[in-house]
């Protein structure tokens, strides 16, 4: 699976200062909102606070990679947000988190919810990887980073 083929400017905040994790994943869906790939904002909110209740989607490495379906999605999504100074978020080796990788999908089995899901925690495993999108100086970098990586892969 292509990351790259998720990403899109529209859906990238590399500039995100969010004042905790609830707002940080409220901000999140309403890019989902404002980029019209969700219906209701509030019902996709829900999904993605019960699913951080089941434990946290902070895996450790700085990174956190909430996630869901509803029947509000449109179609299965991607959204990105950079915190440069870190986001207290209850990761589970208890760092601050810098990149949030928010998707969303539709309800129902979607073998592509899971590819996506498990490709980005693959791909961000390697350090030299996540400290790149990090220090990425615009969206385009950004991307153009998922896109060398994938065909790297």
């Amino acid at each position: 699976m292509q990351i790259e083929e998720f990403l899109s400017e529209d859906l990238i905040n590399l500039d995100f200062n969010p004042v905790n994790k609830e707002d940080a994943l409220s901000k999140m869906v309403q890019m989902f909102k404002k980029e019209n790939k969700i219906k209701s904002e509030t019902d996709f909110l829900n999904k993605i606070f019960k699913r951080e209740k089941e434990g946290s989607t902070g895996f450790g490495r700085q990174i956190a990679v909430p996630h869901g379906k509803s029947k509000t999605v449109k179609e299965l999504s991607l959204a990105v947000a950079r915190v440069k100074n870190g986001l207290k978020y209850n990761s589970l080796d208890g760092q601050k988190v810098k990149l949030i990788f928010m998707v969303a999908d539709y309800e129902g089995y979607s073998p592509q919810y899971l590819k996506l899901v498990s490709t980005l925690v693959s791909l961000l495993r390697d350090n030299n990887f996540r400290t790149k999108l990090i220090e990425a100086k615009n969206k385009n970098e950004f991307i153009d980073l998922f896109r060398k990586k994938g065909k790297n892969k």
